[in-house]
């Protein structure tokens, strides 16, 4: 496996890579991302409504959930929350603040895409009506997340998105693809359980608990598309920029970067790690 040194350096190179990516490329992998995410979703509101005692319910959420992720990770693709990582290129200066939030915005909108194409789905194609109170369950899912305040959803996000971005980091130090769903499983299980704010997850979760009302014919007064994004997506956001960014790519950033003034990649890396081979024994 990869030390949080050779991550840090990797992910230069990897972040530059991706604000480098044509708008198409990079759209078309958000909406698989919003995809999987909401996929992953799917499966946690069956397990919400079909096993009755809430707190093995809740367990068997945070067990199915990340494989939302490790089909991001594993069958490539752009999620927006992981991607608050590309904060460590900008701090290196080796792609500008513009590029990344360009990147973010399509990342955002993919993903939003993604999201709501499952939700048409899934509403639509009769996979609530299959399951007795699975529409009812998806709205007050959604109630519940409008109800928060401001505050609450952006302190939610951050502590979300801080498990992701860790979830994320793990992964970049596993060198098979079995090593990287083991490193993310627990981070993403982690933040289920505790019930943290995932704007993607999030854009699932709201959208298809407006269709299943028009869908099903249940009424809420809280649920609505102004709502969704004021009193939800808009601070969970702010919170899983502060967590991703302001937490994991600049706490990180810090401790293995910050201290050198040359910009690193490839190279640099190469060189660096052999001298340390040659110096110390490496934990693989």
């Amino acid at each position: 496996m990869y030390s949080p040194a050779e991550i840090a350096n990797n992910y230069i190179d990897i972040g530059e890579n991706k604000s480098k990516n044509p708008v198409y490329r990079a759209l078309i992998l958000a909406v698989f991302a919003g995809a999987f995410i909401a996929l992953a979703a799917v499966g946690a509101t069956v397990i919400g409504v079909t096993v009755e005692s809430k707190s093995i319910a809740k367990l068997l959420q945070g067990l199915v959930f990340p494989t939302g992720l490790a089909m991001v990770v594993i069958a490539g693709s752009e999620l927006f929350t992981g991607n608050n990582l590309m904060i460590i290129p900008v701090l290196e200066k080796r792609i500008t603040l513009s590029a990344m939030l360009k990147s973010w915005v399509i990342f955002y909108v993919g993903n939003f895409i993604g999201s709501v194409l499952i939700a048409l789905l899934v509403v639509y194609g009769n996979v609530f009506g299959m399951i007795g109170g699975l529409a009812e369950s998806a709205v007050k899912t959604a109630e519940a997340k409008v109800s928060m305040s401001f505050g609450s959803a952006v302190l939610k996000g951050i502590l979300c998105n801080f498990l992701v971005c860790i979830a994320v980091w793990m992964t970049l130090g596993a060198k098979t693809a079995g090593g990287k769903i083991a490193a993310l499983y627990l981070p993403i299980m982690l933040f289920i359980l505790c019930g943290y704010e995932h704007s993607v997850a999030n854009m699932y979760y709201l959208t298809a608990a407006i269709f299943a009302q028009g869908k099903y014919e249940i009424a809420s007064g809280t649920v609505y598309w102004g709502s969704i994004f004021a009193k939800n997506l808009l601070p969970v956001t702010i919170g899983n920029i502060i967590g991703g960014a302001g937490l994991v790519g600049l706490g990180y950033w810090a401790a293995y970067l910050k201290k050198s003034g040359v910009k690193r990649g490839a190279a640099s890396r190469k060189k660096e790690s052999n001298l340390k081979k040659a110096t110390e024994i490496h934990v693989r």
